[in-house]
């Protein structure tokens, strides 16, 4: 249970422990200024009940009533003096707060709480007006009511009124708002290098050549984004260093290749001769796609914007005229910024693989707030479920494509992934409802 609820983010973890930090101790602050100042009002409470007593034991009992007149009709601040006990009154509980401050101010006189009604419903429960009665040296009661309402124990009986209670829980209601917005402010401050942290890392699996984080904030997140620059260098570098090596090899091969077919011309036996030709040729495809696999990781000419529907259109028409059946629906209201070569091969390759497999193949052009969506559905027998993924493998191939005349060298699908990624696409493969391979490509738009 606690772990559902524990939050999972950073941010929302820091601002939880702030903000329940922060409601503990203003709870128990709360609860020492309740006590303290409840403490402080019935000491006050009892010495002022305790000094008119004495006044009134060194007057004569004639005199007594006269005084409390001559007093304001015996009204005296937040008291009410009199000699008698009102009617209705009903005594008050032993463990009363205010007791042990009475007894403590007068320890030699007797002192006990009442309660009183002043008329049927007047008051609600626990909200009847407090009366102390206090005995006077002669044996005489001193009766104190004090002005509004009383609280049970362990409750505020000192906010007499309802806008005193309305204009604290206003106050408390401010400072955990302005507590709130200054914890936000502050958790926001310290995660927010994590957060372009953790941004900028999904972002490098589609460009390594990104420029660098900036390295700011607290001593551990510098020590971070240093080694996260550190490490983007490197897997660069790597890149780069792997590119060149295969790009290399490729271009090399083809100087032993074209010496071997010109040898090939010398062989008398032209069988032979046909089945050498044909080695020849497999890896002539093999080295040519292994330089476009390298090309396709690096692109260096700039972006520009694409009408996808002329790009389509003139796709369509090509491969009519080879004599494929292609069909185009859909349209594009605004245009792609992209690299146009790369998207041009990376869409041939899917029609290609979609009329080898399946004789016809049907586009669909849709778009969204964020992204343009290309749909490539060939009419084929589809692939399992096992394979989505690995057919992006490089030098992978289906097992009924294993012959290279039919299933090519494996890269076609790996070459147009890396041309659909260097510009920020997606692609993915799904088995069509009514059968065939339906190829969805995401070019997202740029904000």
């Amino acid at each position: 249970m606690i772990k559902r609820l524990w939050p999972r983010s950073l941010f929302a973890r820091l601002m939880l422990i702030w903000l329940v930090g922060i409601l503990l101790v203003l709870a128990v602050s709360i609860a020492i200024f309740v006590n303290e100042r409840e403490r402080v009002w019935s000491e006050g409470f009892a010495r002022e009940i305790a000094s008119n007593a004495d006044i009134l034991d060194n007057l004569a009992p004639k005199e007594r009533r006269h005084t409390l007149k001559e007093q304001g009709g015996g009204r005296r601040g937040r008291l009410r003096l009199d000699l008698e006990l009102p009617e209705n009154t009903q005594v008050l509980s032993r463990d009363h707060p205010l007791l042990p401050a009475l007894r403590d101010a007068m320890p030699d006189r007797q002192v006990a709480l009442y309660t009183y009604r002043r008329g049927e419903n007047r008051h609600s429960p626990g909200h009847e007006p407090l009366v102390v009665s206090v005995s006077l040296a002669d044996g005489s009661l001193l009766t104190a009511r004090l002005r509004g309402q009383h609280r049970p124990p362990g409750q505020l009986f000192m906010l007499s009124s309802s806008s005193q209670a309305s204009i604290m829980a206003s106050a408390l209601l401010a400072l955990l708002v302005g507590v709130g917005i200054l914890t936000w402010i502050c958790v926001r401050i310290a995660t927010r290098p994590l957060s372009n942290l953790s941004a900028a890392a999904r972002a490098l699996g589609e460009d390594p050549e990104r420029a660098p984080l900036e390295v700011s904030g607290p001593t551990e997140v510098i020590q971070a984004t240093e080694a996260f620059n550190q490490m983007q260098q490197r897997i660069s570098a790597h890149m780069r260093e792997r590119t060149r090596i295969l790009a290399a090899i490729s271009h090399d091969l083809q100087t032993p290749i074209t010496r071997l077919r010109l040898r090939t011309e010398m062989i008398d036996d032209e069988t032979l001769q046909a089945r050498i030709q044909s080695d020849l040729d497999a890896m002539q495809s093999l080295i040519r796609e292994g330089l476009d696999y390298a090309r396709s990781m690096e692109i260096s000419s700039p972006a520009q914007p694409i009408d996808l529907n002329g790009l389509l259109a003139a796709l369509s028409g090509e491969v009519v005229d080879m004599g494929w059946t292609v069909s185009v629906t859909g349209h594009a209201s605004k245009p792609f910024t992209g690299h146009s070569v790369a998207l041009r091969r990376a869409l041939m390759n899917l029609i290609e693989n979609g009329v080898k497999f399946g004789k016809s193949v049907d586009i669909t052009l849709s778009e969204t707030s964020e992204a343009v969506h290309i749909l490539i559905r060939d009419h084929g027998p589809g692939l399992p479920a096992e394979e989505m993924e690995r057919v992006f493998e490089p030098f992978y191939r289906t097992e009924s494509s294993r012959n290279r005349e039919t299933g090519g060298t494996g890269l076609g699908l790996a070459i147009t992934r890396n041309l659909l990624h260097v510009q920020r696409g997606t692609i993915r493969l799904d088995n069509h409802p009514e059968g065939g391979l339906l190829a969805t490509v995401t070019l997202p738009h740029q904000h």
